[in-house]
């Protein structure tokens, strides 16, 4: 499957014309040889000298904008100030913003929101530190932090690049489950420093989402936030993953008729996201998982320098199967891919069981793209929204923090976990779950509320709640 195209892609030129040099139609004959066609056209800036121009252009193919760029450069005359497009646009400025719950408008509104009578607040939290939950933002409020280590996949751009992902975060927070959430982005990838910057910011929030830092760090500092804080910490990349997964997986398994006891996994990428997966499998009764990465099938037979590869090789494989992704696929029924694009073919899936469902979720290219397989496997999911069945961590994150903050849980343990994958699995019916629906729409409406409503409940169930909310 070819990419999609460009059609109707635009984007906004900035032109500063020197008009003793240069007239503008020099600058539209350049655009239209390069390919681009002009759609408006607004007078920013004009004297006797200069004339600024935004262009708004559309182009048609793969190359267009680059190929503008370079036309309008070689005009003598025209300097082309800089290239946006609408996401460009949307970004400005950033993508959220913080505004009061009620208007100050006189000196008695603003003696009750500060002084003199926040003292009394305040008096009343330094007394009983429990009202913070109730007075202040904490009951809300989830801080969405990373280092930029591990952003989408654009790997370790850092703080102030991965600052656009986190707003985009904090949005799905509050579009979808009304939860106020900031973005974080701390300028240090030293594991002891994130952990006693988050610990000093903890006061404020209700909940800690810790987003795009890189394994193996990313273990260790939510081992120790958890232990170390009293409020929810909950590692996207990892558990939202594991979640969504094991939601499209029990629908998966009902539709091919298998238990989870029975069936025969294979984890390729074994990262964050590869190991959270199979623990939410081994929680939810999984017996048989074989785990692959660079170095082949992990195995208790060797001994392996990375930490928690070592903990993957004591808790899976049981039989102690060596190879590569090849041996490990023999006769399995699910292959689970958080690995890289391209590595899995047509000939690993016919060497699997009858029917075999494959989760190729590498992104932006799958370990192997649907139609190539499609008429080979039973169910196919991948991470994209371009095809059927996207495994998308917005169904989980936003229905499982509302639960925890309306529970004012101490932390967000394997049951709530799995009650979050239950509830999503849940929203579609028997007669909606087919091969190409095994996972609900990220705008179901219906998915937050019985997240929430199931988390609520294994929270309570399982002793992290400290309140039970009203319905």
């Amino acid at each position: 499957m070819k990419e999609r195209s460009m059609d109707g892609k635009t984007i906004i030129l900035r032109l500063e014309i020197d008009t003793q040099q240069a007239y503008f139609g020099k600058a539209v004959s350049a655009i239209e040889a390069a390919g681009g066609d002009i759609v408006a056209i607004d007078v920013i800036q004009t004297d006797k000298q200069i004339s600024i121009r935004d262009l708004t252009v559309k182009i048609a193919e793969a190359g267009a904008a680059e190929r503008l760029q370079a036309a309008l450069q070689s005009v003598p005359g025209i300097r082309l100030r800089h290239v946006s497009d609408r996401t460009f646009l949307l970004h400005l400025g950033g993508k959220i913003t913080i505004q009061p719950k009620t208007p100050i408008q006189n000196r008695d509104d603003l003696s009750r929101v500060y002084t003199p009578d926040v003292a009394r607040v305040c008096q009343a939290i330094e007394a009983d530190p429990k009202k913070a939950f109730t007075l202040t933002i904490k009951r809300n409020t989830v801080a969405v932090v990373s280092d930029g280590s591990a952003v989408l996949g654009l790997g370790n751009i850092g703080p102030y690049a991965a600052m656009p992902v986190m707003e985009g975060k904090a949005m799905l927070f509050k579009q979808f489950a009304d939860v106020d959430a900031f973005p974080i982005c701390l300028d240090t990838q030293d594991t002891e420093q994130i952990i006693a910057s988050i610990k000093h910011l903890a006061p404020a929030f209700g909940g800690i989402n810790l987003e795009d830092i890189s394994a193996p760090r990313c273990f260790e500092i939510e081992r120790r936030l958890r232990d170390e804080l009293d409020i929810p910490v909950f590692h996207d990349d990892q558990h939202g993953t594991a979640v969504v997964l094991y939601a499209g997986l029990l629908n998966s398994l009902k539709l091919t008729k298998r238990n989870i006891e029975d069936t025969r996994f294979v984890v390729c990428g074994i990262g964050a996201a590869g190991t959270a997966c199979t623990k939410m499998l081994l929680a939810g009764g999984a017996k048989h998982i074989i785990g692959v990465d660079r170095e082949g099938i992990l195995t208790a037979d060797r001994t392996y320098s990375h930490p928690m590869w070592q903990w993957y090789a004591q808790h899976t494989n049981e039989a102690r199967i060596s190879g590569g992704l090849k041996e490990a696929l023999a006769n399995a029924d699910v292959f689970i891919g958080v690995s890289a694009g391209g590595i899995l073919t047509r000939e690993h899936i016919e060497s699997m069981a009858p029917d075999p469902i494959v989760f190729a979720m590498a992104n932006p290219e799958p370990e192997i793209r649907p139609e190539l397989a499609e008429d080979i496997v039973a169910v196919m999911a991948t991470g994209r929204s371009d095809y059927p069945n996207q495994i998308n961590n917005v169904l989980c994150f936003p229905g499982i923090f509302r639960g925890a903050l309306d529970s004012r849980a101490v932390t967000i343990n394997e049951q709530m976990k799995l009650a979050a994958a239950e509830a999503i699995a849940s929203v579609i019916s028997e007669d909606e779950l087919s091969r190409i629906y095994i996972i609900p729409s990220v705008f179901n409406t219906r998915v937050v509320e019985e997240v929430r409503r199931r988390v609520i409940q294994a929270a309570q169930d399982s002793g992290a709640a400290r309140r039970r909310p009203r319905e």
